[in-house]
């Protein structure tokens, strides 16, 4: 990982550690799992998240909004699933 890719990823982990507790008190998580090179972040929606029904209405008006509003590189958060 380049030095500005590893910059851009602790920025937005940073930013996710913000909303992180919101998402913990409702029983969920989420995990940064890559950003392109087109600067889409890739994440892992994990507990209650996972499957929820709001889980992408979370995804796009809150982590999105919040990522973007604090790493305005970023261009999309989308949700993975991946096995853990």
């Amino acid at each position: 990982m380049g030095e500005e890719k590893a910059k851009l990823f602790q920025e937005v982990e940073e930013a996710l550690e913000s909303i992180r507790p919101y998402l913990e008190g409702d029983g969920g998580n989420i995990t940064l799992l890559e950003i392109t090179d087109e600067n889409v972040v890739k994440v892992r929606l994990e507990g209650s998240c996972d499957g929820c029904p709001l889980s992408m209405q979370t995804l796009k008006g809150g982590v999105e909004m919040v990522v973007k509003k604090s790493v305005p590189q970023i261009t999309e958060v989308v949700a993975v699933n991946e096995a853990v």
